[in-house]
């Protein structure tokens, strides 16, 4: 299965949301994660795919349930018939 570009849009999107919510920079997340800021600014645009388990890591390290995250993720993909 091909996943779309626009598809890594919705996840990194709703990562920045989350990320903005928490009232965290790019740059204090890439701290906590020990990766560049490169790293958080090529996922939020799109760029740059996130796996399941970085996911986790990336919401772990902003204090966030993945659920709430998930649950936008799936609100926004969009349906197959």
């Amino acid at each position: 299965m091909l996943i779309a570009p626009r598809e890594h849009a919705i996840v990194g999107a709703c990562l920045e949301r989350a990320r903005r919510n928490a009232k965290v920079t790019q740059q204090e997340l890439a701290r906590r994660l020990g990766k560049p800021q490169s790293f958080i600014s090529s996922y939020e645009t799109g760029q740059r795919r996130v796996d399941v388990l970085e996911m986790i890591l990336i919401l772990h390290a902003l204090n966030i349930d993945a659920r709430l995250i998930f649950d936008e993720i799936y609100l926004h993909f969009p349906r197959t018939p």
